[in-house]
């Protein structure tokens, strides 16, 4: 039977529930009250035999004296003490002391730190909301527009004693037309915010709707992955396991397809899985290997990994137009990411790869290789303007195995709580965590 280090804490704490005194029981157990004491304050290991003796005497099972706090509160409370920073200074040592003296008070903790993740989770998604819904902007401004008309149309009436009749009537006439447009869009507006649903889920712009296809999909069609797949495929797609209603999210996730499309045929899932473990997963090996480019390359081990790999491609301005996201990497919904990520670093130095491992913030940091490449979009002439597109590839890695230096990332800076980051451009609404 093996004993915890806390073992002589829930022996102190039985002892107490049962009203017995420390010298009573070190005598019916036949060890001092000396020693005894050193084994309620942990100073002392304590052995099979006496535990079960103890157990006899204070009329308990002895397993209820040597086994520990659960593991999932422990963990619970060390990811609460993390989440908290320096700030509040827990003692991580005195975690399972405190689990063991106090499992009520402990479990209250865990769950309170549990629900501030919950309510971060949706300030951040209300924020983004709020910024960037177009049907909110576009109700707002509706509004405004009808409460800005009465106004100019009370302002003229009050003003103007002696305006001409039929004027009058047209103004009044104004005003009854602006308040039922007022009333109307205001109810629209109440009815869509009590109606919003899982705000999390709900797409707000065309490349908003194709991120979440690609969360449901992992950016794996197995309907073209075949050879010779035709337009009649694609379209089949559209209309059926995608059933996109945006025509602006359909055109995008047509051309997105044709892509897709496009990779699987120069990179068969079955030669390019074959060469992946000889070029040890190197992407510029397998994009020379392969005579295609290392974005291609990138995409391809996106697709063929749904769950361990994610895909992130953006424009020459930043702004990320393909969203595959992978567990514990967020994804901003809107504009763009954090600017240490390899794919704007990619943008500056093009047709150069890029590769740093990422520490994303969080309770546990979870770490990702990211691999990213930036390459010139096909121009239609002589005096086109070089127009670029990054893409990056995003793998989690396995425990602490870094081959080179942690570059502390985030999602975007308006929910990244590094503080002292120098590529910060706004305040995050979450406050600070670490630096």
């Amino acid at each position: 039977m093996a004993a915890s280090p806390l073992t002589g804490t829930r022996i102190r704490e039985t002892r107490l529930a049962r009203g017995r005194r420390q010298a009573e029981l070190a005598r019916e157990v036949g060890i001092s009250p000396a020693y005894l004491n050193l084994i309620e304050h942990n100073r002392r290991r304590i052995g099979g035999k006496l535990v079960v003796d103890i157990a006899r005497v204070l009329d308990v099972e002895p397993n209820q004296l040597t086994e520990g706090a659960e593991d999932a509160l422990l963990a619970a409370l060390r990811d609460a003490a993390a989440r908290a920073g320096e700030a509040a200074g827990p003692e991580l040592d005195r975690a399972e002391d405190f689990a063991g003296r106090f499992p009520g008070w402990a479990g209250l903790i865990a769950a309170q730190a549990r629900r501030i993740e919950e309510l971060e989770r949706l300030v951040e998604t209300l924020s983004d909301r709020l910024a960037h819904d177009p049907h909110l902007a576009a109700s707002l401004h509706e509004v405004l527009s009808a409460v800005t008309a009465i106004r100019s149309a009370a302002s003229i009436l009050t003003e103007n004693t002696d305006i001409d009749p039929d004027w009058q009537a047209r103004f009044l006439r104004n005003v009854g037309e602006e308040s039922r447009r007022l009333s109307e869009s205001a109810e629209g507006l109440v009815a869509w915010l009590d109606a919003g649903g899982d705000l999390a889920d709900t797409p707000l712009s065309p490349v908003d709707e194709l991120a979440a296809i690609l969360a449901q999909t992992g950016y794996h069609f197995p309907d073209l992955e075949p050879p010779g797949v035709g337009v009649s495929v694609i379209d089949a797609l559209l209309d059926g396991e995608l059933r996109l209603r945006d025509a602006g999210a359909r055109e995008l996730a047509r051309d997105m397809l044709y892509r897709y499309r496009d990779d699987a045929r120069t990179l068969p899932a079955s030669a390019f899985k074959a060469s992946l473990g000889a070029a040890k997963g190197d992407p510029a090996r397998l994009a020379a290997s392969f005579g295609v480019s290392i974005a291609a390359v990138l995409r391809r081990i996106a697709s063929l990994n749904p769950e361990a790999a994610g895909l992130v491609i953006c424009d020459g301005a930043g702004t990320l137009t393909l969203r595959k996201p992978v567990e514990g990497f967020a994804l901003p919904r809107f504009g763009g990411g954090c600017p240490l990520w390899p794919l704007y670093q990619a943008l500056a130095r093009p047709s150069q790869p890029i590769a740093a491992v990422i520490e994303m913030p969080g309770r546990i940091p979870k770490r990702f290789l990211c691999r990213a490449v930036s390459l010139p979009v096909a121009g239609v002439g002589f005096d086109t303007p070089p127009v670029y597109e990054a893409t990056m590839l995003i793998e989690p890695v396995a425990g602490d195995a870094v081959g080179g230096p942690v570059v502390p990332g985030g999602s975007t800076c308006r929910v990244c709580p590094r503080e002292t980051c120098m590529a910060r451009r706004e305040p995050s609404i979450l406050g600070a965590q670490e630096a």
